[in-house]
């Protein structure tokens, strides 16, 4: 039984209901490992004026699509999904989590 519990904030899902039913049901499983091991993702950083230390990534769909989440209190909040092309991503999470 899962000791986690991935939630997506409203913006993150908006993001979801955009994908295709085929990447949604990557995405889905994806959340499923993420409840069993939240370190399942790989740590993010300060790269290219783009801080998100202490958040996370994990891919989906063959890598095209990234989630970028934190962990907080035994629940994983989800910030963005969407594709990395030019690190739109992760412009779009750290303006999220600025904007919090």
């Amino acid at each position: 039984m899962p000791n986690w519990k991935v939630e997506l904030i409203a913006e993150a899902h908006a993001d979801f209901n955009r994908l295709d039913g085929s990447v949604k049901k990557q995405v889905l499983k994806q959340f499923v490992k993420l409840e069993r091991n939240p370190k399942y993702g790989a740590p993010l950083g300060n790269k290219a004026g783009i801080n998100l230390e202490g958040y996370f990534k994990l891919y989906a769909d063959k890598k095209r699509i990234r989630i970028i989440y934190e962990e907080i209190d035994h629940v994983i909040k989800v910030i963005a999904i969407d594709k990395r092309e030019d690190m739109e991503v992760y412009r779009i999470a750290l303006k999220r989590i600025l904007s919090k």
